[in-house]
């Protein structure tokens, strides 16, 4: 583990897209009381404070709503029916001047933990080209960290594809930290059943 207590890491939740496949605003359906948005902010403060960003687009009025008070701040993404990757984007750009590092969480994986999202800051080396991912179910997925290096490279992603890519770019390492529970992802209300 490494110090990396002097280094600006953000954590930002995305939270825009207008969940066509849930049939409903799916940032607000709600596991064991909590709505999906909030669980996804509670483990970005917790682990990054005030130095959490909350990307919203699609019904922004209620979903900010379902997370006050934010300790953080609010980013909103005017073209998210263009895709997660504009998300990603705006937010790296509304940042990038502060971070050193973004770990970017979405708000429909309702078990990870603000445990799991100081962990990735703590294997984080503060290295520039270091990304620190989330293992699980055989990949590499979110929650992830990215470092300033990858700025650039995140702040001009559109459209559906989001910065997986990344993880493939010989200009970076990838270190990664296993997490089962980040598999479960809410994409139906089946899916959300199955809490």
């Amino acid at each position: 583990m490494s110090d990396t207590s002097k280094k600006n890491i953000f954590a930002a939740v995305l939270a825009a897209g207008s969940a066509s496949r849930f049939g409903a605003t799916k940032q607000l359906a709600e596991a064991n009381g909590t709505p999906l948005v909030r669980r996804a902010v509670d483990a970005a403060t917790g682990a990054c404070g005030r130095y959490t960003a909350l990307v919203i687009g699609h019904e922004w009025q209620s979903v900010s709503e379902a997370c006050m008070p934010l300790d953080g701040f609010l980013i909103v993404n005017d073209h998210f029916t263009n895709g997660i990757g504009s998300s990603i984007a705006l937010a790296t750009r509304s940042l990038r001047h502060a971070a050193d590092a973004i770990i970017f969480l979405l708000a429909d994986q309702p078990l990870v933990t603000a445990k799991h999202v100081r962990l990735l800051k703590e294997t984080w080396s503060g290295a520039d080209k270091e990304i620190v991912a989330t293992a699980f179910a055989d990949t590499l997925g979110p929650p992830v960290l990215f470092p300033r290096a990858c700025f650039d490279a995140l702040g001009v992603l559109d459209g559906e594809l989001g910065a997986r890519q990344l993880f493939d770019d010989e200009r970076f390492t990838v270190t990664s930290v296993v997490f089962e529970d980040a598999a479960l992802d809410i994409d139906t209300p089946a899916d959300l059943r199955k809490l």
